[in-house]
């Protein structure tokens, strides 16, 4: 996969992460059921996911269901949930005809059957697919994710497999749902909200963050690439001085 020429400035990301937010505002704004907002957010997903691809983008990751949102009415959920088991049946042949590998993270457990049956066989089928990883956090929270991850260290401590003193960053990165994937290089959170809202805590440490007003509905090939022009305009020093990450020449 080659990369398309790029509007000056801009720079792609190897991980792009996004949480789509403001699909239930949109619709409101508009007087219209809140599940049609979500319906045009899947269509905006649709349209970011051959995007990112164009552009080269290796990873890609959507915010696309929290724990948190179990909480939320129970028609609204039983309605993602069937909006998310239509999207992944009809994106199937897409996703192989564009070489996309499907992941997930979160405790997909929770999911109704039906919906990890689909997931299961959809991520199975993509699975040798390697022009870009796409990946959904679906009944994910962060906090439950490291959570999950220390009790995979502490069964390896008990088990006698590993010495407490023997643990570090690259024990605890193995046993996350992201194993195996670079870190996000840039964040990208719609609606106007300033905040990471329990997404990635552990991976975003250097991360870029992006906040843009604009609805998930709304966000599209143009403002995407807003984004990324701005990321190519940010120096990423990972704690470094901005002499030691460009010195003079």
């Amino acid at each position: 996969m080659k990369n398309l020429e790029l509007d000056s400035g801009m720079r792609v990301p190897e991980h792009l992460a996004i949480i789509m937010d403001g699909n239930g505002r949109w619709a409101e704004q508009r007087q219209l059921p809140r599940i049609l907002g979500h319906h045009h957010g899947v269509e905006a997903a649709k349209a970011m996911v051959e995007e990112c691809r164009r552009l080269g983008i290796r990873f890609l990751t959507l915010y696309a269901f929290s724990s948190e949102n179990w909480g939320r009415p129970a028609d609204e959920v039983r309605s993602l949930m069937e909006l998310l088991n239509r999207f992944l049946a009809q994106e199937l042949d897409s996703l192989l005809a564009q070489n996309i590998r499907l992941r997930v993270i979160g405790d997909i457990r929770q999911l109704p059957s039906g919906v990890r049956s689909t997931l299961e066989a959809t991520m199975a089928r993509t699975a040798h697919n390697s022009d870009m990883v796409l990946t959904l956090a679906l009944s994910y929270g962060s906090r439950d994710e490291i959570l999950r991850a220390v009790r995979r260290l502490a069964e390896a401590v008990g088990q006698g497999l590993l010495q407490p003193n023997q643990i570090d960053e690259d024990h605890l990165t193995q046993v996350l749902d992201t194993a195996g994937m670079p870190e996000p290089d840039l964040l990208i959170r719609t609606s106007g909200e300033m905040r990471i809202s329990n997404f990635l805590l552990w991976q975003l440490a250097y991360t870029e963050l992006y906040f843009t007003e604009v609805l998930w509905p709304d966000f599209g090939p143009a403002q995407l690439r807003q984004a990324l022009r701005e990321f190519g305009r940010r120096q990423r020093r990972f704690g470094l001085t901005a002499r030691q990450v460009q010195p003079d020449n």
